[in-house]
């Protein structure tokens, strides 16, 4: 069996902290430009070098994107760009289009390239294609099935690595091509400003009665006609090591870290598990269910893994997530008194039962005894987000430690 990596994605320097602790044997991350995912955080110069160095620290690799679709304005800044990476030395840049590969390879041909899904990758000539021009792995498009990557794997140089999704949201668009974006915005998917129009609820309005809606039903349960559930993979590990993938990828670079935490801590033990013996593994699949749960998502599909998708790979009453668990901070130090400090995140008071998520895949539940400002002073809730606390808990946390406290909802 080939060498599994689990690839987890960040959109900040925390987060990036947070996937290598919780599990990431990789990740991925965006610059200030050239990536798909303009509306998240991405890392400036000075934090990519900052997690560039603990990620290596922690023997973990970070991989950019620079997955534009680009055109003849974007190529003079995307060679500057390609120049600034060249000296912070990521371990591969991710790529989808042609010509952006051309100034990668020309630019920083010491450094490993990797093709993105959106370039549409689902057959294995294109995977020999790209390996001829000196690619090290391709991400497969979503459309394909594990009997198709199966195929894949045996067709290509033993040396060349499959990367594939295996949770997080779906594009209803073909490995997330969109122009529904760019049509009802102006804002261009290919570009990273996707506004997630896919998601918005639609009626139908006839030309000659302007203001009278009709509501465009798929089926009697709702009219979200383009939202797709969440992929999740988590009771198919075998399958997709057993089809030859190198690289289990998680999606979501706009994701909070305890998102992030709570996918790499489950996902890590299942492979591990997995790797260590079969029965194992089993045996935790109800743990690995419940812990995946506890992450927001919109109800979950196996995609196209096991053939086309069909009318319950849709949503079709609402485009919320299910969230079971609130996200309240990272530990940051535990200070001469043993009270955690931490960068708030939502509100909690004291007296609240919150749990402490471990990187070690342990669940502690705790009281909140007393919340502390920076100057001291005591006070019985945390309702300022990004507020800096210091918080007395019944059992005491580790610093990196992830609180979060379970909805009301």
């Amino acid at each position: 069996m080939r060498k599994t990596e689990l690839l987890i994605p960040a959109s900040n320097l925390e987060v990036l902290k947070t996937a290598v602790l919780f599990g990431a044997d990789a990740v991925y991350i965006g610059g200030e430009a050239f990536g798909l995912r303009a509306k998240a955080k991405n890392f400036n110069k000075e934090d990519m070098i900052q997690g560039i160095a603990f990620a290596h620290d922690h023997g973990v690799k970070v991989y950019v994107t620079a997955n534009i679709l680009a055109h003849n304005y974007d190529l003079e800044g995307a060679k500057k760009y390609f120049q600034e990476l060249k000296e912070i030395k990521p371990d591969a840049l991710i790529i989808a289009d042609p010509g952006m590969f051309a100034l990668a390879k020309e630019v920083c041909p010491e450094m490993e390239l990797h093709i993105s899904t959106q370039a549409n990758n689902t057959n294995y000539l294109t995977y020999k294609f790209w390996y001829d021009q000196g690619a090290k792995r391709v991400v497969s498009a979503r459309e394909l099935s594990l009997r198709e990557i199966k195929e894949i794997r045996e067709q290509i140089p033993e040396d060349m690595e499959i990367e594939s999704f295996v949770h997080g949201a779906m594009c209803m668009a073909y490995s997330g091509r969109c122009l529904i974006s760019n049509y009802m915005t102006g804002r261009d998917a290919n570009h990273g400003a996707c506004t997630h129009a896919c998601r918005w609820k639609y009626s139908v309005v006839e030309e000659s009665r302007p203001g009278e809606y009709y509501p465009v039903y798929e089926n009697e349960r709702g009219t979200y006609i383009f939202n797709s559930r969440d992929l999740c993979m988590i009771e198919y590990i075998p399958e997709l090591l057993q089809a030859g993938i190198d690289s289990l990828k998680i999606e979501g670079r706009m994701k909070t870290a305890l998102y992030v935490a709570t996918v790499a801590r489950t996902y890590r033990k299942a492979i591990d598990d997995y790797l260590e013996s079969e029965e194992k593994y089993r045996a935790n699949m109800e743990w690995y269910k419940q812990e995946i749960g506890k992450c927001t998502y919109r109800q979950f599909t196996t995609g196209f893994y096991f053939g086309k998708a069909d009318q319950d790979t849709q949503i079709y009453d609402s485009n919320t997530y299910i969230n079971e668990y609130i996200y309240l901070g990272i530990v940051g130090q535990i200070d001469e008194r043993g009270y955690a400090k931490i960068e708030q995140r939502n509100k909690f008071l004291v007296g609240d039962i919150i749990e402490i998520m471990k990187p070690d895949g342990r669940n502690i539940e705790t009281k909140v005894l007393a919340i502390y400002d920076e100057e001291g002073n005591c006070q019985e809730s945390a309702p300022h987000p990004k507020q800096v606390l210091y918080l007395d808990l019944e059992q005491k946390p580790e610093e990196n430690d992830i609180l979060r406290v379970k909805s009301e909802k």
